[in-house]
């Protein structure tokens, strides 16, 4: 971990940014006090696409049948 003055961090921004994406922790302080820590900016999620999948996964049409009572009801909290 290494503290920078808010002058020496105007002054040396780009080094920082350099030192803070090879994984070093850069602190600046306002004279002796911490006031920030520079951490990497996660990358963005990718948007997610609907149809992605289509033709790739198939639900076959059993899926929709209704469930067995036994099942039915352990769903529903009863028996155990």
């Amino acid at each position: 971990m290494t503290t920078f003055t808010v002058h020496e961090a105007k002054t040396h921004l780009s080094k920082l940014i350099a030192k803070v994406l090879a994984g070093e922790e850069v602190i600046i302080a306002r004279g002796k006090e911490p006031a920030v820590k520079m951490v990497p900016v996660e990358p963005a999620k990718p948007k997610r696409k609907p149809g992605r999948l289509k033709g790739k996964i198939s639900v076959p049409d059993s899926f929709f049948d209704p469930l067995p009572d036994d099942e039915l009801a352990l769903w529903n909290g009863e028996g155990g």
